[in-house]
């Protein structure tokens, strides 16, 4: 809500006081000391934070099981690939029909460079990296209300706020409104700054000029020979800006987590849940349904059955247990924790979020307007566009992201089937960029809610919750410890699954060695 009323910036900070976007608590690779004899885990779930878990245990010298729902490794680390199908909550089921070479990543798709953790891992399984363009200047800004709904680029609505608001302030420090706050050696320099800043003219004016036209564009560019003198072009004014609500969108890029580097593995995120899968290979046994936990005085044991198939119950037992189903689910599987920990469990309601596909025949984002990489952000329920960050310049076809939402726009889009969603994404983005009509071929809709082994995008914490249950969720209750993002205060974000992941294994060999 407060995304959808004050723009992303706002959400992001809010979000940061909340303690729902903390920083990562990544030190650097954890060392184990060799475990008691025979000790053994078992893990639950191959997601990031299970593999991460499965592999330091292993390490040490545990010796490890990892149960895994899915017939393949990675959990929300996926990418969706040409072939693959996938069956949601519900039963509809999707054939992805991609050409090779395209792809969707359902779940995350950045990896901000302060994201320490996963990169140590996505370095040291050796998956190739490429830069994530999350801010591009020449993207849209877009809203159905303002311009007769035509989009606007990026850069000129964020050179022509910020010129106007350096020139207000300018204004104001001159006129002496801020003597209270800046004192006389520092006024000048205020205006220097915010000349620098707003792209100000010699008289402190933001002006159609060639200063403007350094930061927003021009009507017709600079260039060589006859007729090659640039033309500036007529700036937004003020109030048809703020009326727009267009400035909410230009902060994106200011979040921490937004902010340059930002890095994606080649070929889709799913290369990293890959190689996970490929390093831990004999320890993980996949289509396996954990429907209860028990824990004694001696050890674990979870009971299973095949996920496709069902049948006899089976069972898994070790001494530990590194639990890391979401509490989605978790919260349906009978465990005998104490009551702190299953109140905590219970408590934690999971984000609704939706990504849409979508093959275009040709790369006409880069070919008719020049967007390579970066975001388009919109008012219409498909909230943004993402433009493929690979194979630029390609003549053949590309994958754009038309939808990625949450909250309300995703519970609605999760009613819907795929067909659906997929229609509502190429009407909206039709309003941005008319050559979806012609240039669409496939798609594919994934909304969180209807995935079954998540039943949604991420926990979602609420500061108070936060205070009276994170540390009964992250506790070791007997024998079991939990972890993931959702025991993290980075949720949503692999970095979390790695941290929680980490302090949780480290927390388990010290009750292990004392044991």
């Amino acid at each position: 809500m407060i995304g959808l009323a004050a723009g992303t910036t706002a959400m992001y900070h809010a979000m940061t006081q909340m303690a729902l976007a903390d920083t990562s608590t990544f030190k650097g690779p954890i060392n184990l000391s060799a475990p008691p004899a025979g000790a053994s885990v078992l893990v639950l779930g191959a997601g990031i934070a299970g593999m991460v878990a499965a592999m330091e245990l292993r390490d040490a010298g545990y010796k490890v099981q990892v149960l895994e729902y899915n017939g393949r490794p990675g959990g929300r680390n996926w990418s969706l690939y040409g072939g693959d199908t996938y069956t949601e909550l519900g039963g509809a089921t999707q054939k992805v029909q991609f050409d090779a070479g395209q792809y969707i990543n359902p779940g995350p798709w950045r990896l901000p460079y302060h994201h320490q953790g996963i990169l140590h891992y996505v370095n040291r399984l050796g998956v190739a990296l490429e830069p994530f363009t999350q801010v591009n200047y020449n993207a849209y800004v877009h809203s159905t209300t303002a311009f007769d709904g035509k989009p606007q680029r990026y850069r000129t609505v964020q050179a022509d706020f910020y010129g106007q608001v350096a020139e207000l302030m300018s204004k104001t420090t001159k006129q002496g409104a801020l003597d209270q706050d800046v004192t006389k050696e520092d006024r000048a320099i205020l205006i220097s700054a915010l000349k620098e800043w707003g792209a100000l003219d010699a008289n402190d004016k933001y002006a159609t000029g060639l200063e403007a036209g350094e930061r927003r564009g021009f009507a017709s560019d600079p260039g060589g020979g006859l007729n090659s003198v640039a033309i500036a072009g007529k700036r937004i004014e003020m109030g048809d800006l703020l009326k727009s609500g267009l400035w909410s969108a230009i902060g994106a890029g200011l979040a921490y987590d937004m902010q340059s580097t930002i890095f994606q593995p080649k070929g889709g995120m799913g290369q990293v849940g890959k190689a996970f899968g490929k390093a831990l290979e004999p320890l993980i046994q996949y289509n396996c349904k954990v429907i209860d936990i028990k824990q004694g005085d001696k050890g674990v044991t979870a009971t299973y059955i095949d996920s496709r198939t069902g049948g006899a119950p089976k069972t898994a037992s070790a001494d530990w247990c590194v639990c890391t189903i979401p509490a989605s689910v978790l919260s349906q599987i009978p465990m005998n924790v104490g009551g702190p920990m299953e109140a905590a469990i219970n408590q934690i309601p999971y984000m609704a979020a939706l990504k849409v596909g979508l093959q275009m025949k040709r790369r006409f984002w880069e070919q008719d307007e020049h967007i390579y990489g970066g975001v388009t952000y919109t008012n219409q329920p498909n909230t943004m566009i993402g433009y493929p960050q690979w194979d630029f310049f390609s003549k053949g076809k590309g994958v754009l992201l038309g939808s990625y939402c949450f909250g309300t726009p995703a519970y609605i889009a999760a009613a819907k089937s795929p067909e659906e969603r997929i229609k509502d994404a190429l009407a909206y983005g039709a309003n941005i960029h008319p050559q979806y009509k012609d240039e669409f071929e496939c798609g594919v809709a994934v909304a969180w809610h209807r995935v079954p082994w998540t039943l949604g995008c991420a926990g979602f914490w609420t500061e108070e919750a936060r205070a009276k249950h994170y540390d009964n969720l992250c506790a070791v209750d007997g024998r079991i410890v939990l972890a993931g993002e959702h025991a993290s205060r980075i949720p949503a974000w692999q970095e979390g699954a790695v941290t929680s992941a980490l302090d949780a294994i480290e927390r388990l060999h010290k009750k292990a060695m004392s044991a």
